[in-house]
């Protein structure tokens, strides 16, 4: 659906001490299968809206080449913005109109015919449940609402691909979970969605391949597991009565689970092992068979932040709250 080789955008920076080059997309490659939900994760800055624009023919870019939906970015724009549905970070919507005239605009400014464009509007609307303020001016939509009608009007001329540009940046929690599942049933029909986003929950729950970018680079490429697998393995931290189990229990364990990472603190023995979630039971009646019984247990697995960690050499939590 999308495959792009060395795609870069430099912008000029105009300032006192003359223009200056920035480069915002380094020379990306990016392979995007078809029916997937493919994350395009990284803080802010980090290059994500750029390549958006970009595959969505609003930037040319300075180099490289790109097909989007087998179109060639550069020769056929008008193909591609007439099977693409975007949805930017800033929203579509005439304010001032209702959401079923945004919707019918939207619908006709595609080619579709009135009749055809009222049913298009009004599908849409029962599908993303809107009914109860579709009829208000969009200005008095909650923004929840807005995104929801933003996607609404992406996807009215029923394109194969989607971009979505931080679906739920500035949401509340409720209106997240909302849209994911929405996000997860556009899937569902087929449609393959190019998601940009700087929250890693967002890229873990929903998203088949994930591309982390960081200064304009893509440093990694994965599915959520295998990009969390490559920080290492499962932690499992067993807690114990006296620091003497603990000490008994480490001794066990060394021997037990061969090629482990073992770590013993005061009553606590973390274990770092793969596949930690399905090693734990047996792990648990091993230690019963020894008189070595746990008061707890606790197993953590790696994050995407983790992943961020490993191959940028900061958090990217450190980056949302900046």
């Amino acid at each position: 659906m999308i495959e792009t080789k060395g795609l870069r955008k430099t912008f000029i920076s105009k300032g006192r001490g003359g223009n200056k080059k920035v480069e915002a997309v380094r020379g990306i490659d990016l392979t995007v299968r078809r029916g997937e939900i493919f994350g395009f994760l990284g803080p802010n800055g980090a290059g994500k809206s750029t390549t958006q624009k970009m595959l969505s023919t609003l930037l040319c870019p300075t180099g490289g080449e790109a097909k989007v939906l087998g179109y060639d970015l550069a020769e056929q724009q008008e193909q591609i913005r007439q099977n693409v549905g975007c949805v930017s970070q800033a929203g579509g919507a005439d304010l001032s109109s209702t959401g079923i005239e945004n919707l019918v605009l939207m619908a006709q400014l595609y080619g579709v015919d009135a009749l055809t464009a009222k049913k298009y509007a009004s599908e849409f609307v029962e599908r993303l449940q809107m009914s109860s303020f579709i009829e208000r001016p969009a200005q008095s939509y909650s923004g929840g609402q807005k995104r929801r009608l933003d996607i609404a009007l992406g996807m009215i001329h029923h394109p194969q691909l989607l971009l979505l540009d931080e679906p739920t940046a500035g949401l509340d929690p409720q209106s997240r979970a909302y849209l994911w599942g929405e996000i997860k049933k556009l899937k569902a029909d087929g449609v393959t969605i190019f998601l940009t986003t700087q929250y890693m929950d967002e890229a873990d729950k929903l998203c088949d391949t994930i591309a982390i970018i960081d200064n304009g680079n893509i440093v990694v490429t994965g599915t959520p597991e295998e990009l969390k697998s490559s920080v290492g393995g499962d932690t499992i931290v067993f807690s114990f009565q006296s620091e003497e189990t603990a000490r008994k229990a480490e001794t066990f364990l060394t021997e037990k689970v061969q090629g482990a990472r073992i770590q013993t603190k005061d009553n606590t023995v973390r274990l770092t092992i793969k596949d930690g979630e399905k090693m734990m039971p047996e792990l648990l009646r091993s230690l019963d068979a020894q008189n070595l019984e746990a008061q707890s247990v606790m197993l953590s697995r790696p994050s995407l932040d983790d992943v961020f960690l490993k191959y940028t050499g900061r958090s990217l939590r450190e980056d949302e709250r900046k």
